[in-house]
């Protein structure tokens, strides 16, 4: 029975010392598995600014067309108007009758 304890005790310290030994990870380990990641984050970070500056300035020249499409439909009504008023004088001139030269 002292044989058999004697082969679990050192069985056990085996299997705890490899469990123990395994565990831990050291600073310089870890660092060198994160440094890719940390540079493809860089990159992206990088690349997200300048799209998201690109869409912002997108926006800013969407909405001066728009402020500058709003005007010019305000100027064509204001023209519409006016052509109206022109096609208005015009045909009432038409329908007048023509005045005889005064002699």
């Amino acid at each position: 029975m002292v044989a058999y304890a004697s082969k679990s005790l050192l069985a056990a310290m085996i299997v705890a010392g490899g469990l123990g030994l395994s565990g831990c990870a050291t600073k310089s380990f870890v660092r060198e598995q994160i440094a890719p990641v940390s540079q493809r984050v860089d990159t992206l970070e990088g690349r997200l600014q300048e799209t998201d500056g690109t869409a912002k300035s997108a926006l800013a020249q969407a909405q001066a067309a728009a402020g500058q499409a709003q005007n010019n439909g305000q100027r064509l009504d204001q023209l519409n108007g006016r052509v109206d008023g022109v096609e208005q004088r015009l045909t009432v001139q038409e329908r007048k009758p023509a005045r005889r030269p005064r002699h």
